[in-house]
């Protein structure tokens, strides 16, 4: 099994599309997509807005999308084509609670595509992506953290100049860099660097599996 982290520095910077896009290009890997949201406060990390992610116990919850109306982000990664679609949210800082129960609800899965920066804490994806706006001041803490365990940059075209506040893309400087366009978050050229890489790690797996 597979495992693709897609990360980014802020909210709507495209990290659900491009989970999407990867799904959809990549349909033959069967994926499981993953979205984790973290709340608190009554606020969604999702959208800084009011929300109903929390739980009845304001802990932690897992759920499997079954809507194919493309309305919420679990339900466009069915539609691009994931054959299984799971919601984890949990409360600030509760994130470790729920990963015994996600790991076990992956176990079956053959490959997974995750759509978070946070869960990066908790395990070691075979690629970490990052998507990056320069035009979006915001730059999540545990973006920050992980910039340098990025396997790849998906870097959006600015137009009007950068509007980060001292931030170094020093732990990146020598990463692949594909330049998106936005509403195109997926290019032939991501594709590729994701079929080549996955390739070599079932290659390497190969390798170490017994009488090889």
């Amino acid at each position: 099994m597979a495992i693709i982290v897609i990360g980014g520095h802020s909210r709507s910077v495209g990290k659900t599309s491009v989970v999407a896009g990867l799904i959809s290009a990549l349909r033959e890997f069967d994926w499981t997509a993953v979205k984790i949201t973290q709340y608190g406060h009554g606020v969604c990390s999702a959208n800084g807005e009011p929300c109903d992610c929390a739980t009845a116990d304001h802990s932690w919850a897992i759920s499997e999308e079954r809507e194919r109306s493309g309305e919420s982000d679990t339900s466009r990664f069915l539609v691009a084509g994931a054959l299984q679609a799971l919601w984890t949210r949990s409360e600030q800082g509760r994130l470790a609670e729920a990963m015994p129960a996600l790991r076990r609800r992956l176990q079956s899965a053959r490959n997974v595509i995750i759509e978070s920066n946070s869960v990066l804490k908790f395990l070691r994806p075979d690629l970490y992506l990052t998507v990056l706006d320069p035009s979006t001041e915001d730059f999540k803490d545990s973006a920050r953290e992980f910039l340098d365990r990025a396997d790849a940059v998906i870097l959006h075209e600015a137009h009007e100049g950068v509007a980060w506040q001292a931030v170094s893309l020093k732990p990146v400087a020598e990463r692949p860099i594909f330049r998106i366009t936005a509403p195109n978050y997926v290019t032939p050229e991501i594709v590729q660097f994701v079929r080549e890489n996955l390739a070599i790690r079932a290659a390497q797996d190969q390798k170490l599996a017994p009488g090889n």
